[in-house]
């Protein structure tokens, strides 16, 4: 009698196990199916099979995530918010999610928080340098532009060749009196491409009333 109860109990574990793969499995397919929708720009689509995905798997923190895209691209940023926390909630090392609710946090206006999350982002994803731009603007945001010059000065260390740290770098430079280097980026970046660096070296660099301020 013994034995037979330890061999229903060994079928039943087993059972569960193999249940929960093809669950894991399914929620992974529904995953990719949204994420072709998604790329294919078929939103709605892409969303019934994210929900699939959630309710298949609710810690599916990759199916969170880009339900929380696709809701931010509509403008539902307190629903995409929600979707990314609980991204994170399943997965805290999720650099793309901090990078996205920092994004949102920016756009409310709340800067600390969107620093703070860009830093998360950038602590798992060293290489992430678009949170070190965002993070930058947010600190332009709150004249912390010194901190702000740092991390565009980051952002080129690793890409030389990076257009908008040099035009973003040569706007704070300049706001922080540093004419003669913030028109130097700004020059490098109207090198690497973007006019709308000249039209501001016209503005701010040309001015021969006013002599250089360079701290």
């Amino acid at each position: 009698m013994t034995k037979i109860l330890k061999a229903s109990f060994l079928l039943i574990c087993l059972f569960s196990v193999s249940l929960s793969a093809l669950a894991q499995e399914t929620a992974e397919e529904y995953i990719d199916l949204g994420i072709k929708k998604f790329e294919a720009k078929e939103y709605m689509e892409a969303i019934v099979a994210f929900n699939e995905a959630i309710e298949t798997d609710p810690s599916s923190h990759q199916a969170y995530y880009m339900r929380g895209n696709i809701k931010q691209k509509f403008s539902d940023i307190h629903g995409a918010m929600q979707d990314y926390n609980r991204a994170l909630d399943a997965k805290s090392d999720f650099s793309e999610a901090y990078f996205e609710r920092g994004n949102i946090k920016y756009m409310l206006q709340d800067y600390y928080g969107a620093i703070n999350d860009y830093t998360k982002a950038i602590e798992f994803n060293e290489n992430n340098l678009e949170a070190y731009y965002k993070r930058g603007q947010a600190k332009q945001q709150l004249e912390a532009y010194q901190d702000a010059i740092n991390d565009c000065t980051k952002i080129i260390e690793k890409d030389p060749k990076n257009v908008d740290a040099y035009f973003l770098r040569g706007v704070l430079r300049l706001e922080y009196g540093q004419r003669t280097q913030g028109c130097l980026d700004l020059s490098k970046a109207g090198e690497l491409g973007d006019l709308k660096a000249y039209e501001m070296i016209r503005e701010r660099c040309n001015d021969r009333c006013c002599p250089p301020e360079d701290n």
